[in-house]
């Protein structure tokens, strides 16, 4: 992707241009937000970037229904401390209310600091191969009888070969 004037472009146009080089689905929110949709082995995946010029913060979150029984709430949130622990780049949420499993990711830009197009890739590569890597082990615990050390051993253990 070739961009000009990096300086003068607006972070969410940035994403746009990448949405667009990659043909997912987008809607542009607001000038300040853009909403897409990626598809994974295991989901859909929303994907919403916001800008905030007071944070200079490129947000992202990358979000997926997730409707676990209550019972297995404890152990969920167990796992999700777990996944995060491990999580170099952005975190985990699980937002019940929303019934919604959240990867939040922010990209500070303080200073007038510019974007790059492979930083906003990279956002959201990581963010949805993040979300693909513990959408099992968070399966497991919720609808398994599997416990979350157990469930992140086998997320996070690289698979050989193919069945």
């Amino acid at each position: 992707m070739q961009i000009q004037e990096m300086d003068d472009l607006h972070p969410i146009d940035l994403v746009q241009s990448l949405a667009q080089s990659r043909a997912w689905a987008f809607e542009r929110t607001d000038d300040d937000q853009i909403a897409m949709v990626v598809e994974g082995q295991w989901q859909q995946y929303a994907l919403s970037l916001v800008w905030s010029d007071h944070n200079e913060t490129l947000r992202l979150v990358c979000s997926f229904e997730f409707s676990p029984p209550a019972s297995k709430l404890p152990a969920l949130f167990e796992t999700l401390n777990m996944a995060n622990d491990g999580c170099w780049s952005g975190g985990f949420a699980y937002w019940q209310d929303q019934r919604l499993m959240a990867f939040i990711y922010g990209l500070n830009l303080a200073g007038g600091a510019v974007a790059s197009p492979a930083q906003v890739d990279d956002m959201v590569r990581i963010s949805v191969a993040s979300c693909e890597k513990l959408y099992p082990a968070f399966q497991l615990v919720s609808w398994g009888e599997d416990t979350p050390q157990a469930a992140m051993k086998m997320a996070i253990n690289d698979g050989y070969g193919r069945a």
